[in-house]
């Protein structure tokens, strides 16, 4: 008779992974170790997903219901322009952050809330930017991201 050990762990991993970043304990804040990531000025690392593609940049962080506490979506684009965005779909509130390649900030959108009705508004930085960063609503402030300061990109194509 097989043990049913591993399959009782491996149903507890999964089930703690599945858990929303709001229902976590406080637990300390382990710094990624690879993969494409941004370093906030407090030193904070976030691990962030690349919209690099014309549809992964339409599609954005739309339909999900929540991201982890130290995870982003980065948006690169060829060159500087006013870019708007929205939250059309999008189910929690972000802060955008627009910055240039060497990792300038331009400008911080904070606590744009999610699209209540059509048609959504739409969120323009104060001056063009070629890369523009989301993270969870109120990470901004709290890590110290402002405009004029700068972000370390690690392990982002051109930047």
């Amino acid at each position: 008779m097989k043990s049913s050990a591993p399959l009782a762990v491996a149903l507890l991993t999964l089930s703690a992974s599945c858990t929303p970043a709001s229902d976590r304990a406080a637990a300390p804040r382990p710094t990624p170790a690879a993969g494409p990531r941004v370093v906030l000025p407090s030193g904070q690392t976030i691990r962030v997903e690349l919209a690099v593609t014309d549809e992964e940049k339409s599609q954005g962080l739309m339909f999900r219901e929540s991201m982890a506490r130290e995870s982003g979506m980065i948006f690169l684009f060829d060159r500087l322009e006013v870019r708007p965005f929205w939250m059309k779909n999008c189910h929690f509130p972000l802060d955008l952050i627009y910055s240039l390649k060497d990792g300038t900030v331009v400008d911080v959108l904070k606590n744009v809330p999610p699209c209540a009705a059509d048609p959504c508004p739409s969120y323009p930085p104060s001056g063009p930017a070629d890369t523009v960063v989301e993270v969870n609503a109120g990470v901004a402030e709290k890590e110290g991201v402002k405009p004029g300061v700068k972000l370390r990109y690690v392990e982002i194509p051109g930047r």
